[in-house]
């Protein structure tokens, strides 16, 4: 099938993030004047490594939707974020926080989960993550569309659940981390495979 997206497309359900997935999923704490919060945003990923560098987009879909405009309106306020890893066993609280709370709502005590201090920034991680990245913001750029906010953090500090160090090696496979598919669908990474690159070692 063929559509452009100006004329839209013939399906039930629009298939562009079923394309391009999977997506990891950045699960953003903040903090700021309104208290904590903490929201799942699928736009998520790594662009750079020196030094190393994370990009999320809040992409609201109706004007009137209040999903994640917390998290941007407290970087904007504070300059710092931090990047929870969603592993498989945090799916369901991952979800709960992605529930359109009302503003101010503290999604740590909605989902039940345990907070820990960054050692960078101020602003709270999720304990039970497997990594956790604290980042300062360095740009917030509007994007086309009413509601499409992208932000750009530079990676200040690292934490990894020693567990899940292995021969001096990060084991996704030991916490299964969560990706984003289209629709209602995610996936959990279980199996791995080594491919070298051409002319590298």
């Amino acid at each position: 099938m063929f559509y452009t997206t100006a004329e839209g497309h013939p399906l039930p359900h629009d298939p562009f993030k079923a394309i391009v997935s999977p997506r990891p999923i950045g699960w953003i704490s903040t903090r700021g004047a309104a208290g904590d919060n903490l929201a799942p945003y699928s736009f998520f990923n790594a662009v750079a490594d020196a030094p190393p560098q994370v990009v999320f987009s809040s992409t609201a879909q109706k004007a009137d939707r209040s999903f994640g405009k917390d998290s941007v309106a407290q970087i904007g306020e504070t300059g710092v974020f931090c990047v929870n890893i969603v592993s498989y066993v945090l799916r369901d609280a991952m979800n709960t926080s992605s529930a359109p709370l009302p503003a101010g709502t503290d999604e740590f005590i909605a989902a039940g989960l345990e907070k820990a201090e960054c050692n960078t920034i101020d602003c709270p991680r999720v304990a039970a993550a497997p990594a956790a990245l604290e980042c300062r913001m360095l740009a917030m750029q509007h994007l086309k569309g009413d509601n499409n906010i992208l932000v750009i953090g530079e990676v200040t500090a690292v934490h990894i659940q020693d567990a899940l160090l292995r021969d001096g090696m990060l084991d996704v496979t030991g916490y299964q981390p969560l990706s984003r598919l289209g629709y209602r669908d995610y996936a959990a990474v279980e199996t791995v495979f080594p491919l070298s690159r051409p002319g590298r070692n």
